[in-house]
């Protein structure tokens, strides 16, 4: 039996061109299972429903790895438990050579598959460290420049101490301390506690 899966990351995306893709397998909709969720992991509801179903000698298409998740090292993972545990194809549309169907005991095509998904995994981990060294290189530079970084410093209105205290002398009440200040309940609570009012 074969079946699709199809997966955008919010629900306001587009799947028809996955969909299409699908179609053209000659897959009916029973059997094409969609998430609009992040792939940050595997814990999708309908991924799941459809994993279930899976039995040996099946065939999962999708068109693109990046549909089946983000992170490499946990694709590989479920890579191997679909293609070895479950004994299940996997077909990737966009990328033929990650195709695991077999003619008979041919094992070639799960070998291949298996070292283009080992040099996927190492080209996005690589891609990672660049980012993570780009990252810290940026910021090394720009507080060589005197650049602020992360969140504007928050500037206290010039009354904030005197209105405090008014407050925590029960003289006003936190409504009219927060009009006066024009602030909300918890940046006020953040600064009477970070200043250490009495």
């Amino acid at each position: 039996m074969n079946y699709g899966y199809v997966r955008v990351s919010t629900r306001d995306q587009n799947i028809d061109r996955q969909m299409d893709e699908m179609y053209n397998c000659g897959l009916p909709d029973s059997r094409i299972f969609i998430d609009k969720q992040s792939g940050k992991d595997f814990e999708r509801t309908n991924y799941q429903k459809m994993k279930a179903q899976l039995k040996d000698g099946d065939l999962l298409i999708i068109k693109s790895i990046d549909r089946l998740g983000r992170n490499y090292d946990m694709i590989i993972e479920e890579w191997k438990e679909i293609v070895n545990k479950l004994n299940v194809d996997i077909q990737v549309l966009d990328m033929p050579l990650l195709n695991t169907q077999t003619e008979g005991k041919n094992l070639v095509g799960k070998f291949i598959s298996d070292i283009v998904l080992q040099i996927l995994s190492f080209v996005a981990e690589n891609e990672r460290d660049n980012i993570r060294k780009r990252q810290a290189e940026g910021i090394r530079l720009a507080k060589l420049q005197g650049k602020h970084l992360g969140r504007p410093k928050y500037n206290l209105p010039a009354n904030f101490y005197d209105v405090s205290r008014m407050y925590l002398n029960k003289i006003i009440t936190l409504t009219e301390s927060l009009h006066l200040l024009n602030m909300n309940k918890a940046t006020f609570y953040k600064y009477v506690k970070l200043n250490k009012i009495n």
